[in-house]
């Protein structure tokens, strides 16, 4: 069973007009100061122009899917694309033939853990192929390495990881896999280690685990051929801070970790397999991270544009997107004088840029809907204006 305290439901309108809230804060809480841009971003490469969009279900339905069009931002749905249970995270393999899940189960086979699925993926069609155990319980994201031989899970509730080896799209049993210690000062939410996300460095030598629950970063080094994992140390987080996803900058030398607990992100250096905190930013005034001592606002998940000149970041509670410029240092500045746009619904899990950069897809697990809203590619701003879509607890947006 899916750890049903990081599901909420309610309804939102199909296709109901949404638009920008006002939030009296703004960026004057923001201690930042205004930078420029930095001219020598390597140029994106030529996108993909998708025409659906398969989407996570924290149900045991299974995963969704919904034509795309990109002219007008529009989704229309088309039903189940696969019947599998609370497919948590959806990633696509490099080669783009494979789709591997991540199912938040608390049991697969009689036994106490989540799993992890694959599937053929064909002109958006999915068949399936392999569904093992992923070693712990409440399995919540999954990444490959950059060859697509490797799959690597993070396990909330079993506060573990384990890496796969995926063979023709099949995936082995688990070749690695870690079961963690530690807590945070949180105590309702760091009673113990919480695994939430797997993430590879760009020259495919490390993987990092956000433990959520010891307030660190795990640094291990990656053996692609065996798939097995090696302790290389780890980034110890300000305690308290929860950190629960990290995403590196395209010129490779910066990470973004956001942290859930405290709504801020960590700007980070990355040289010699270490990170370095450069700079530290609150996505919300002082204070409003927690009320009556209670966490009632709480950080996502991020999306950078290919160019590296924008980043985005998602906070549940108040349940908004927040924009920023990226500088030269790789530090943040606010993307105006009013960065935060609604993400269209409650709790948003995952947010995600269309290929064409030019919308703004958003998850919200908590109202059961998907949001569209325009974008700016110049200027990075979000439209005032977006739609709604009913989908059942989406959870991840993938484009195929």
């Amino acid at each position: 069973m899916a750890n049903q305290t990081r599901s909420q439901h309610s309804a939102t309108p199909a296709n109901s007009a949404i638009t920008r809230r006002s939030f009296l804060h703004g960026a004057a809480a923001l201690s930042l100061s205004a930078s420029t841009v930095a001219e020598a971003f390597i140029a994106p490469p030529p996108v993909l122009a998708p025409k659906q969009i398969l989407v996570g279900s924290g149900t045991p339905d299974g995963i969704l899917a919904f034509a795309w069009d990109a002219a007008t931002g529009a989704l229309t749905p088309e039903g189940i694309a696969a019947p599998i249970s609370h497919s948590t995270w959806l990633q696509i393999s490099p080669d783009r033939r494979y789709l591997y899940v991540a199912c938040e189960l608390e049991e697969f086979q009689g036994k106490p853990t989540g799993s992890v699925a694959s599937f053929a993926l064909n002109n958006g069609k999915l068949s399936p192929i392999s569904n093992v155990a992923a070693q712990g319980k409440g399995t919540c994201h999954l990444t490959t390495d950059h060859t697509g031989h490797v799959v690597i899970c993070a396990n909330y509730s079993g506060g573990s990881a384990a890496s796969f080896l995926s063979t023709g799209g099949k995936l082995s049993q688990a070749v690695w896999s870690e079961h963690y210690t530690g807590t945070g000062p949180v105590r309702d939410r760091q009673e113990a280690a919480h695994a939430h996300f797997a993430c590879v460095s760009p020259d495919n030598r490390i993987v990092t685990i956000n433990d959520l629950g010891a307030d660190k970063i795990r640094i291990y080094k990656l053996d692609a051929a065996t798939g097995k994992l090696t302790p290389a140390g780890a980034f110890e987080g300000r305690p308290g801070a929860g950190p629960r996803t990290l995403h590196y900058h395209p010129n490779g030398k910066i990470a973004y970790c956001v942290n859930e607990l405290n709504s801020s992100v960590s700007v980070l250096a990355w040289s010699a397999g270490a990170f370095a905190s450069i700079q530290t930013v609150p996505l919300l005034p002082e204070g409003d991270a927690q009320k009556h001592h209670e966490i009632t606002n709480t950080g996502c998940d991020a999306v950078l544009t290919r160019d590296g000149k924008f980043a985005y970041f998602a906070n549940r509670g108040d349940d908004f997107l927040m924009g920023f410029r990226i500088d030269p240092a790789g530090t943040l500045t606010p993307i105006s004088d009013n960065p935060r746009t609604s993400c269209g619904g409650k709790t948003p899990r995952n947010f995600t840029l269309d290929p064409t950069e030019r919308w703004m897809l958003v998850a919200n697990q908590g109202s059961s809907n998907l949001s569209v809203f325009a974008r700016d590619p110049n200027t990075g701003v979000l439209s005032n204006d977006g739609k709604n879509y009913p989908a059942a607890t989406p959870m991840c947006i993938v484009f195929v």
